[in-house]
């Protein structure tokens, strides 16, 4: 960070993690005994534990903005929800609960725009899309989008926590799944927020249109057969 004036931060896989919010804290602490003086943090809707992460950050003494997201619409093709897109069916605990999910094109327009321009200091944007989906609307857009049969099947937790650990997925994965799917997606960030109008002085991207865009890149193709017509 020698000779940096801003950072962006983010923590992987997400700052639900245990020891996050200690190694944010750690980070901070370096960046500023290095100069740096501007920090973006990206942080999650509705995550006591990102909410700490935000804490550190904003009492740092350093100029900071935070951009707190929703879910982004890249989970679907470029995250876990691929494989499950490509081969037809789309097995989740998310029940019916709505959320907001946003792109992640704005996420990043939000990001540079907080590290190069005064005027978003000590601002909190709350990044949602234009409007509320569950999980069976938006594959419902994208088997529209790329005119094949795709299922949404709602499972408990419980069952998706045992078929993840029958596909010898990593522990701390299955947790953190299970986490989000059952303490974020709960219902309560079901609303909609003015953050990337805020921030960019636009509308955010709609997830039809990702929807369309992404299926013409041929990404979610798979061996599910197409639509009747």
């Amino acid at each position: 960070m020698e000779g940096a004036s801003a950072a962006y931060l983010t923590y992987f896989p997400d700052l639900a993690i245990s020891g996050a919010v200690a190694a944010v804290q750690v980070f901070v602490d370096l960046a500023l005994a290095r100069g740096v003086r501007r920090l973006v943090l990206l942080s999650g809707r509705g995550e006591e534990e990102a909410q700490k992460a935000e804490e550190v950050v904003q009492s740092s003494g350093a100029d900071w903005t935070i951009v707190r997201s929703s879910w982004f619409n890249q989970n679907f093709s470029k995250n876990y929800l691929l494989e499950p897109i490509r081969e037809g069916e789309v097995f989740l605990p998310a029940g019916d609960v709505a959320e907001p999910f946003v792109d992640a094109d704005d996420v990043a327009d939000v990001a540079v725009a907080a590290l190069t321009d005064d005027r978003h200091v000590r601002q909190l944007y709350e990044l949602t899309g234009p409007r509320l989906l569950t999980f069976a609307q938006a594959v419902a857009e994208i088997a529209t989008a790329t005119g094949r049969q795709i299922r949404y099947v709602p499972v408990t937790p419980e069952q998706y926590v045992q078929a993840l650990e029958e596909a010898d997925v990593q522990a701390d994965f299955v947790w953190l799944v299970n986490y989000l799917f059952t303490t974020v997606l709960d219902g309560h960030n079901a609303s909609l927020h003015d953050g990337v109008q805020r921030a960019l002085g636009r509308q955010p991207r709609d997830f039809t249109e990702y929807a369309r865009e992404t299926a013409a890149t041929g990404v979610w193709d798979g061996v599910a057969a197409p639509i009747a017509r």
